[in-house]
């Protein structure tokens, strides 16, 4: 009985939406297909700015429809994000939302990405409404592209062979978000040139991106809750 009660609360509590789900990409300032004598040696050093993006294909959140919709979010953080023995909170963000969404779509927009992104999205110094739009190729393997108005860009293809800088490259952190599917890519761009985070970069030829999926199902996740509260 109250495992039932402690169900139905946490029901109540999440947000009103039955699955969402859509593309991923994210960039950061260091590899994440690398090895590991390359990742111990810039950890501290590197690795504590990110670009986050996700497009809906197919959804809602709290009620509000969000097909074809993007949103995308530049990250400063004050330890290399991943590194186990750094402490990279509290992070700040800007958050660059879909122009083509309404004031409705755009606060959902905002309220699954400060979900999905957790802590990292704690902070969010400011939010910017411009045009947002992530495109993925199923013709060729690993691209894709980010453009989020004037400030950010994300451009990435495959890895291959010829990026594998030793015998032990492999992909060392994982996304910093939850994703159904992912897998490491090289950025061929990787650029933030924008206010609020007090620093930009523009990077190229890094293997430091992920691309993906996601789907989010609300009843999953409250069986989850439910099953951390026994």
């Amino acid at each position: 009985m109250k495992k039932l009660i402690v169900f139905c609360a946490l029901l109540l509590t999440l947000p009103l939406f039955a699955q969402i789900q859509g593309d991923y990409i994210e960039t950061r300032s260091t590899d994440v297909f690398t090895g590991q004598c390359y990742a111990n040696g810039e950890m501290g050093l590197t690795g504590r700015e990110a670009i986050l993006g996700w497009r809906v294909s197919k959804g809602s959140w709290n009620g509000v429809a969000l097909d074809g919709l993007s949103i995308a979010a530049a990250v400063r953080a004050k330890a290399t994000l991943g590194d186990p023995y750094g402490n990279p909170y509290p992070a700040k963000a800007v958050l660059l939302v879909d122009d083509q969404a309404t004031p409705q779509q755009r606060a959902a927009l905002i309220s699954f990405a400060q979900h999905m992104g957790g802590r990292l999205l704690d902070n969010v110094d400011r939010v910017i409404v411009a045009p947002v739009a992530l495109e993925t190729s199923a013709a060729h393997h690993g691209s894709a592209l980010l453009r989020a108005g004037q400030f950010a860009t994300i451009q990435t293809r495959a890895i291959t062979p010829m990026d594998h800088n030793c015998g032990n490259d492999a992909t060392f952190y994982p996304p910093l978000t939850p994703t159904a599917h992912s897998m490491a890519a090289v950025a061929l761009t990787d650029r933030y040139d924008g206010p609020g985070l007090g620093t930009s970069w523009d990077s190229h030829d890094r293997r430091s991106a992920f691309l993906g999926n996601f789907s989010v199902d609300a009843h999953a996740l409250a069986a989850n809750h439910s099953e951390a509260g026994e």
